[in-house]
């Protein structure tokens, strides 16, 4: 009997099998967001290390999103750092960013989506 689709890709997603069972996977497209990616990027920075594949890595802003159009600063402070800090941390590390005057910023699954249509694999 044939493999599921799952399996196939699975197996052709592995890199290797961890000693605690767990399989360690190739993910080819990186979604981050503003919310949790700082402590990500410090940890990146803590360890001395940089983006594996930081044309895979794609940022937006899908958390914070104003939906009456503000403009930046905005009036929540801790909406404006969380912004800034991903604008930043995608500067630095080089990571592409649809930043607040992109018109692909927004959630980040259809950003993606649509910037991997326009952009060479």
């Amino acid at each position: 009997m044939g493999s599921t689709l799952l399996a196939k890709v699975w197996d052709l997603h592995t890199v290797r099998r961890l000693p605690t069972g767990q399989t360690q996977l190739f993910i080819g497209l990186h979604l981050v967001h503003e919310v949790t990616s700082p402590q990500a990027f410090d940890m990146l920075r803590l360890r001395g290390r940089g983006v594996a594949f930081p044309e895979r890595t794609f940022a937006t802003a899908d958390h914070i999103v104003p939906t009456d159009g503000q403009p930046r600063p905005f009036a929540d402070d801790m909406a404006e750092q969380m912004l800034a800090a991903l604008e930043r941390n995608c500067a630095s590390l080089g990571c592409r960013c649809s930043g607040w005057g992109a018109t692909t910023r927004g959630l980040s699954t259809s950003s993606a989506r649509n910037s991997a249509s326009r952009s060479p694999a």
